[in-house]
This record gives C-alpha cells, structure tokens and sequence, in this order.
C-alpha cells in the first residue's frame, strides 16, 4: 500500500446518498481536485488545503466517521500538506480516528519512512500491534516488511552508528529500543547468549505438528511440543504487541505449570535480560524479578518458558477495588509501594533498566503461610514477608547499562501511552527516570483510580518543577505522598538516585511501622485480597 498523498487520488468510494452521508460533497470535492491534478490540470494547492481542512473540522468531532477509512484518508492529505505531522497525527488519535484500524499505523509508518524517521516508524508499528489494530495480521506482515528493509542498514551499521540514532543540540544520544540497537548487541553478545544455560536456537521454523499460529483464535487443552517438552495449554494469561503468554501443565500435570511467552518475529534480547538478572541480583532480591527457565529459538518464532504466578498483577488488583466503585486502601498502596522502590533500588543498582515499568507487568506473590503482625520481620522483609510481594516481568524494552559507555544517556520513545516519562514528552535525554515515571503512575492509579497527568509549575526560586493535577483527600498521608511525587517527578540526571528511592522507601517504612495496628490491618487486607483475586 502506498501513503495516501495529494499526488494520489486513492481517497476510496464516494458513492452514497448525501442524506445519509454528509460527508459525500467535501469527499467529491476533494476527488475531483485530485483527478485534475492526475489528469495535468492546473490546481491551486491552496485552495486544496483549504478543502481538506473545511472537511477535517467539519467532521472530526462526528462519531460517525470515527472508524471511516475514507476519512482517515483525508486527514493523511492533510498531514501531507502540514509541516507538523506529529501534530496531525496527535489529532488523529485526540479524535480517536480509525485507531483500531491497521490502516491508520501501516500509512503513518510509511509516512515517516519515508522522510527518514526510521525509529518513530518501528514504534508506531509497535503502537498499532498493542493496541492490535484490525486486521492485526496484515499489520504484523507490514512490520516484518519494514523490519527486511532496514536489515540492510543494520547489517551494514556499526556500534559507532548507533550513537547516532538521535541528535539533540549537537550531541548524540542512543535509542536503546530501535532495531538497529538491539541487533547490534545482539550480535556483539552472541558467543555469550548461545553458551547460557537452557538457550535452544534452530535455524528452522517451528516444526511442531500443532501451529504456533493457531493458539491466537483457540488455545486450551491444546496440547504442544516446544524442544523435547510436551505441554497442555490452559489457557492466555497476557497478551502484547508481539507475543502471547499461555498457562501450560508440562506433560499434562497440573502441579507442573509453567507460563510460555510465544512472540514473532523471534526476540531473544529478554533472555538475555532474564539471565543478567541471574547473575547480577542479589539471591535475597531474586524472586522479585522473574525467572526463566529456558528460551527456544526458531526461524520464525522464540518461546521462553518462564514461572508460572496463579494471583495475577497489580493491575488485577487494582480493578478489584473498580468493580466495587472504590479504590485501594491506602496501606495497602503504602505496601505495594514500598515494594516497587526495593525493585527499582536493587534492578538500579544492578545497572539495569526495565523499561515498560506498569502495573500488568508486576505479579502478585504470597506467601504459602499468611503474613505476620511482626514490626520488625515487615521492615527487613524476612519470614513471610521475604515471601510476599511484586514479581517485575517482561524484559522485552530492557536496558543493560553495562554494555554502553559509562555516562550514557538515551533519547527514544516507549510509545507506551500514560507512562511517557517527562524527558521523553519534551524530547530531552533520559536514564532511569522511565521506571521512575512508571512507578509514580502506578501509584497514582493506586490512590485514584486513574492515569497521572502533570503540570509545569514556575519555582520560588526561578526554574521549573513539575506535580500531578490531582488533589489529595485529606484523611490520607498528604506529606509522604507529596514528597513521594515530588522528589521522582523531579529528579535530575545527575543526581544519586538509589539514594533517593531508598530514602523514600524508608520513609514509608518508618511510617507502617510506627504503629503495629498498621502491620494487622495491611495483613488483613492482603489475605482478603487474596481470597478476592483467587476467586476472580
């Protein structure tokens, strides 16, 4: 397919009732300025832009042309005669335009292809895979396409090309999630990779009886073979942009589960991440990071076979707290984030970023006993609380700071709606502040049920900070979570952050255990809540 622009007059049919579709006589306008200009006529392109603007503002507000492929159309000619497309195309999703459509993301890639913004297209072939944009298959095939045309480039690069993925005032930063990033470490890393226990790379596709391709539309009791292992598929328990996570019994045993995370194209960067984590996190840490036990590699698909967690995520037990109108209690938001800065402060410190820091990629762990009322076995999480707490999975946009040069600062966009750091909304360089972003989101979803929005407030003292719009009630801890959100929103890339996650977590310890009825209360709610997610 080809970009819809103002030197082609592919604007689809336009032959309805005008009763019953208004937007017919701008449409055959439009049309037939076009077929003038294909035809050597002579066309004012001014008078054109105002044409296809007249129609934009006329209907961009109609919910009946929200999903018209023919007006989504119209709005790519507008983008074509703009100079700001970024903004042409933020309006298109405002208005929400076809953004279920492949279409939409397959002419917006092309689009920026081809004026050379080769990693804003992968992502925005990422954003329509997430948001599995129909028809999701053809949109698939498009990214692999894209993917064939840049591996020439990529082949052809060098690690000294890649710092030269983004440019901002003459200095060069990194993108770490752009194609050409990832391959080259990969290659670079490879003699480590294939020596890491329980890789399996083939250089042939899946040759399993049983297509890989068929678990998408019906995949229980399915019964697979990945390696030497046969499993019985239980059912989806997540799914992306790019790969499907099963619940599986091994050889058929329910008391041998396991969790498959199929993807195509093939991606073996998250087990190296996982095996990174292996090696350079604490073993008291460990569990909060997921394990997997092995990856297969195939020409066309890898699968990595991964622990399995039966209570669900953060998300989960958020929703919880929806069904019933209310949001969740504010010991248990406490907790859970006392948790999220041990995870950051230790994946931190291990030079390590996640990258895709939200709540459907943390699991809830408990223990097998319930937790204790004891102050100081919560404080140094020991006993059962040693064994309860978040799980941080999916390592897909993982950072492994160990493999840059020291100092090493990143430009690059998650694409990741409500969890765009601040850096990446005003296109500055970035390190850590992406989980941290992600961590205040995660909290304020928490507290009030909803994404954080920020605002740019002026400094006493000259400068600028920034603080979510939302207000606090007034029974709750104002002051920890003031400066919870102030000190992260807020943190400047020279600053020791450890330091800072660890004072915050501290801080909220220090609070819970100030008073043991705390320690009872967060106990109770979190049995309850177990029993709620159990029975979910």
């Amino acid at each position: 397919m080809a970009v819809v622009s103002r030197n082609s007059g592919n604007i689809s049919d336009v032959s309805s009732s005008v009763t019953d579709d208004p937007i017919l006589p701008s449409l055959q306008l439009i049309y037939e300025a076009l077929r003038r200009q294909n035809s050597s006529d002579q066309i004012n392109f001014a008078d054109f832009d105002v044409l296809v603007a007249n129609c934009i503002n006329n209907f961009k507000s109609d919910p009946r042309y929200r999903d018209d492929i023919r007006f989504l159309k119209i709005w790519f000619l507008y983008m074509d005669g703009s100079s700001d497309y970024e903004r042409v195309f933020k309006e298109i999703e405002e208005h929400r335009i076809c953004i279920r459509k492949a279409l939409l993301y397959e002419s917006f890639a092309l689009f920026l292809e081809a004026k050379g913004r080769l990693i804003d297209a992968c992502m925005i072939y990422h954003l329509g895979i997430s948001r599995n944009a129909e028809p999701l298959g053809r949109l698939k095939k498009a990214q692999v396409l894209f993917l064939e045309r840049m591996s020439e480039r990529v082949t052809n690069g060098s690690f000294q090309k890649m710092k030269n993925d983004v440019s901002v005032d003459g200095e060069n930063f990194i993108n770490p999630w752009s194609v050409s990033t990832l391959k080259n470490l990969l290659q670079k890393m490879n003699s480590k990779v294939v020596e890491y226990e329980g890789y399996h790379s083939s250089n042939k596709a899946y040759p399993g009886k049983v297509a890989l391709s068929s678990l998408q539309k019906s995949a229980k009791n399915k019964d697979i073979t990945i390696g030497r292992e046969n499993y019985q598929i239980r059912g989806r328990a997540g799914q992306g942009g790019f790969a499907q996570v099963f619940k599986a019994y091994v050889d058929g045993k329910p008391d041998d589960v396991v969790a498959l995370k199929i993807q195509k194209p093939p991606f073996p960067w998250e087990f190296y991440m996982y095996r990174q984590l292996d090696i350079r996190i604490p073993e008291k840490e460990r569990k909060s990071f997921g394990f997997a036990h092995r990856l297969h590699l195939y020409s066309d698909y890898s699968v990595i076979v991964s622990d399995y967690f039966a209570h669900g995520t953060l998300q989960d037990a958020m929703n919880c707290n929806v069904v019933t109108g209310g949001s969740m209690d504010e010991v248990l938001c406490i907790y859970y984030t006392i948790e999220m800065l041990q995870i950051l402060e230790t994946l931190h410190g291990a030079a390590m970023i996640h990258g895709d820091f939200k709540p459907d990629n943390l699991l809830i762990r408990y223990s097998r006993d319930d937790p204790t009322e004891d102050v100081n076995e919560f404080r140094l999480r020991t006993g059962t609380w040693g064994d309860q707490g978040l799980c941080l999975v999916d390592w897909g946009r993982g950072i492994d700071l160990s493999v840059f040069p020291k100092g090493t600062k990143f430009m690059g966009d998650s694409r990741t709606s409500g969890f765009r750091c601040i850096e990446m909304q005003e296109k500055k360089p970035w390190t850590f502040q992406v989980d941290m972003y992600g961590l205040c989101v995660i909290v304020h979803m928490m507290l009030h049920n909803s994404y954080m929005e920020i605002e740019k407030k002026a400094s006493p003292g000259g400068g600028f900070y920034y603080q979510p719009k939302s207000h606090y009630k007034r029974y709750w801890n104002v002051g920890l979570w003031k400066n919870l959100f102030a000190k992260l929103l807020n943190s400047d890339l020279a600053e020791d952050h450890k330091k800072l996650l660890q004072s915050l977590r501290e801080s909220l310890q220090d609070y819970m255990c100030s008073d043991q009825k705390l320690i009872k209360k967060l106990r109770d709610l979190l049995v309850k809540q177990r029993t709620s997610l159990c029975s979910a």
